[in-house]
């Protein structure tokens, strides 16, 4: 691992203070729970001389009159969010032009993918960064995150980074929020991976359509030869591909480009067969299991190929690959029994793995909850899908933010059947829950940890408290 690679610690453009220093253009972005203008004096102290407001927005008299105090200019525009990513690219004379930028989009699936790609591409010896929910990485040197596609400013001072290190490809998740909120307003895209569409994000999309939209325009930043990766099993994938082309790839169509004409999905990894424009290819990858994975892994490799990875290297790669942590992340225990740490939230993952964990076992034990200040319409059905699953249901906590716990596991717990709720615990302390799991496990159980995943942290009212159920797993020895 490279360890001299860094971010600047002082970007010319940021919307956030940890990064503001001598002539740096403070953005003052107003979020859902903090607003920038509150933080303007202290950028004019850390150095800012130029300070860029949304078009309306009210900034206190106090802070007119220290701006002009410290003789900085004062912008107003009308989207001060698509101004932090336009300003941002500018002022690191465009870094992402000297990129080839992948982006991957879609409800489920992106992180999975994106990491794939991005192992399949380094093992062909091409110098490749990642951006995603997990981490990010130059040149297999990591960097921590906490969003699924960052705010323009760190973008950008990464590409920069990038472009210093000999970086050729970015393969970068690109969420839907980040599409709608201009985080990557600017960038031109040199392929597209569209995974699949389903119901999320109720918090923030008012409908399904312009949940859709969001993922739709990213294909309007498509550079003029892009490779475009698209699910043609999926609704909207043909929609996508009857407007723009490009590549399809599945398992059920009939005329999709790329097929998997035969899989088989165990605990011990999967196997494909592709038929790839009448061309065929075996794929065998130990570290992924489920037909969401084959997927993801067709996606990835027809991505690769597309960007002149031969075939053989592909299926050499991918026998490498070690997995996503927090994406069905295994652990054998010591009674016999087998957990899985996965980040599935919202109904559609949940009946993926699932579906997928209880054909391996007579004897499922499900232990999840639901984050508080998300969308709420769906905690019912989690509470159904866990159920529906699992021989042994524990409902819990799971980062309630300002929500009282109770409350959600209640909203879980009301979508379970009558006749189910028998088979179903109740534990707010996640690590009890965790525990609890354990104690009714068996040889040949599987213990399905939903929602977390890679997450280290419990999220309680606005403070972040350290939380592994990595190491919570790895203590269960001590029982």
């Amino acid at each position: 691992m490279n360890s001299t690679i860094s971010l600047p610690d002082i970007w010319p453009v940021a919307c956030h203070t940890d990064y503001v220093g001598e002539d740096s253009t403070f953005v003052a972005i107003k979020g859902l729970q903090k607003d920038g203008a509150d933080f303007i004096p202290l950028a004019l102290q850390k150095g800012a001389r130029t300070i860029v407001v949304q078009e309306g927005a009210f900034i206190a008299q106090s802070t007119h009159e220290l701006i002009q105090a410290y003789q900085a200019q004062l912008l107003w525009v009308a989207d001060v969010r698509k101004s932090l990513a336009l300003l941002a690219a500018n002022a690191w004379e465009n870094p992402a032009l000297q990129l080839k930028i992948i982006g991957i989009t879609g409800t489920k699936g992106k992180t999975t993918t994106a990491w794939l790609l991005y192992h399949l591409l380094k093992k062909a010896g091409i110098s490749t960064a990642l951006l995603s929910t997990v981490k990010n990485k130059i040149n297999d040197h990591e960097f921590a995150t906490e969003l699924t596609t960052q705010q323009p400013d760190y973008l950008h001072a990464f590409f920069h980074t990038c472009m210093m290190h000999g970086v050729t490809y970015v393969v970068m998740e690109v969420a839907a929020q980040a599409v709608s909120l201009h985080r990557v307003a600017g960038i031109t895209f040199d392929g597209i991976i569209f995974t699949n569409f389903a119901g999320a994000h109720g918090e923030f999309y008012a409908t399904l359509q312009e949940y859709f939209q969001a993922k739709y325009f990213l294909f309007k930043q498509q550079s003029a030869q892009a490779k475009l990766i698209i699910n043609g099993d999926d609704a909207k994938g043909t929609s996508l591909l009857k407007e723009y082309g490009g590549t399809s790839f599945g398992i059920a169509g009939a005329e999709l480009d790329v097929k998997a004409i035969v899989y088989r999905s165990a605990l011990n990894g999967l196997t494909l067969t592709l038929n790839e424009f009448g061309h065929l290819h075996t794929l065998a990858c130990p570290a992924l299991m489920g037909a969401f994975n084959v997927y993801n892994s067709i996606g990835a490799a027809s991505m690769a190929h597309q960007l002149g990875v031969p075939w053989a290297t592909i299926a050499q790669a991918i026998t490498t690959f070690i997995g996503v942590p927090g994406r069905l992340e295994r652990y054998d225990l010591p009674n016999g029994a087998v957990c899985f740490i996965d980040q599935a939230h919202n109904p559609s993952s949940f009946a993926a793995v699932l579906s997928e964990l209880r054909a391996a076992t007579d004897n499922l034990i499900v232990v999840s909850g639901a984050g508080g200040d998300r969308d709420k319409q769906m905690r019912p059905l989690l509470g159904s899908l866990m159920a529906q699953y699992g021989h042994t249901v524990i409902i819990t906590s799971d980062n309630p933010r300002s929500e009282n716990p109770a409350d959600i596991i209640d909203q879980i717990y009301a979508g379970v059947p009558e006749e189910k709720q028998a088979a179903v615990l109740i534990e707010v302390d996640r690590e009890k829950a965790i525990q609890k799991a354990y104690a009714c496990s068996r040889k040949g159980s599987i213990i399905a940890l939903l929602g977390k995943g890679p997450q280290q942290y419990q999220m309680i009212g606005a403070v972040k408290y350290p939380f592994s159920e990595q190491k919570i797993i790895k203590g269960l020895s001590a029982l």
